[in-house]
């Protein structure tokens, strides 16, 4: 096999996927003119050329601009199964989605249109392309913990349709402790817990997130690599890294692919993932995340299913799942 044909043959668990990143500039508009809603560029292309990020603010500023276009529970559906169908091709058996209500009920969208769209999606992906998922509600971090409290209160009718709850949006100067209760809250409702830390923000955030959040996972966490005292920990502790090599590129956390931590992560015995975040923004599935990643940084085939087998361990489903997925990993070659 050639790598991209061995890459699409991994079994392989995204966890770092922000649904509404997914939404390609082509839907954006179909949908704007559908439900009537006027986005700020003149056309797919001019869309397209706006897509030059200086820093994770300026893509959250065009993020919100177009989620404005999502306005039906069929908008939510047919995003998440056009997400789907690219995740299937890529060879991805299991999904867990990030949503933000808060993007959504802010707009006068009812927070229950946003998860019975994604779930009827979810349903049908497990149908037609036999993939897996569970979603995540994400808080927002730029808006108080007060906010966040009163989304979860929206959540508490659903909560067995939810899975567990994550912290996104502008990082910094919005540390994890500003949401301690608000997730302590959420870890009493036994809701997993995961927290985006150490992709703008330092590296004390994932100390934050960890202590005072008691996260799952790390989403980025690249910075970690700053503190060795927290790498250690990090190996120690098996905590997964849910990293976003293409995102990380074109929101200037790394000034190129060569030259990302990924596979000094790797070697540092840190549970690295491989994942796309936005793709619809930063210019890759995850199936162009790990062969753009694997010629940058000239991976093995051997790391890369050590890569996927860290996705599927890490994944919040169970052993009788999981088993058969690391069973047909352990089937493919390393050389």
């Amino acid at each position: 096999m050639d790598l991209e044909t061995y890459i699409r043959a991994l079994p392989k668990a995204e966890l770092h996927l922000h649904i509404e990143g997914s939404l390609e500039p082509e839907m954006m508009f179909a949908l704007a003119q559908r439900n009537g809603v006027t986005l700020p560029w003149s056309s797919v292309e001019a869309t397209r050329a706006a897509y030059a990020f200086s820093d994770l603010q300026s893509f959250l500023d065009l993020y919100y601009a177009g989620a404005a276009a999502l306005i039906h529970e069929q908008d939510f559906y047919e995003l998440a199964m056009a997400y789907f169908t690219r995740a299937h091709a890529d060879g991805v058996v299991h999904a867990e989605l990030f949503f933000d209500p808060q993007t959504h009920t802010e707009r006068g969208v009812a927070f229950e249109t946003v998860l019975d769209g994604l779930e009827r999606a979810c349903d049908e992906a497990r149908v037609q392309y036999g993939i897996s998922s569970r979603l995540i509600l994400c808080f927002l971090r730029h808006l108080s913990e007060d906010d966040g409290f009163a989304t979860l209160e929206q959540a508490m009718l659903h909560l067995s349709r939810i899975h567990g709850v994550g912290l996104d949006s502008s990082e910094k100067g919005h540390p994890p402790s500003k949401f301690a209760r608000l997730f302590k809250q959420c870890r009493d409702l036994g809701l997993h817990i995961v927290a985006h830390a150490g992709e703008e923000g330092p590296p004390a955030y994932i100390i934050e997130a960890l202590d005072l959040l008691k996260v799952e996972r790390i989403d980025h966490g690249v910075r970690a690599a700053e503190d060795p005292a927290l790498v250690e920990r990090l190996v120690r502790e098996q905590i997964p890294l849910t990293v976003c090599p293409l995102s990380n590129i074109k929101l200037c956390v790394f000034p190129t692919l060569q030259g990302h931590n990924l596979k000094q992560l790797l070697d540092a015995g840190l549970k690295v993932t491989i994942n796309s975040d936005d793709p619809a923004y930063f210019g890759g599935y995850i199936g162009q995340n790990f062969l753009a990643t694997a010629e940058a940084l000239h991976l093995s085939r051997a790391e890369l299913k050590r890569i996927a087998r860290n996705s599927l361990e890490a994944s919040f489903v169970g052993d009788a799942e999981r088993t058969p997925w690391l069973a047909r990993l352990d089937a493919l070659p390393e050389d």
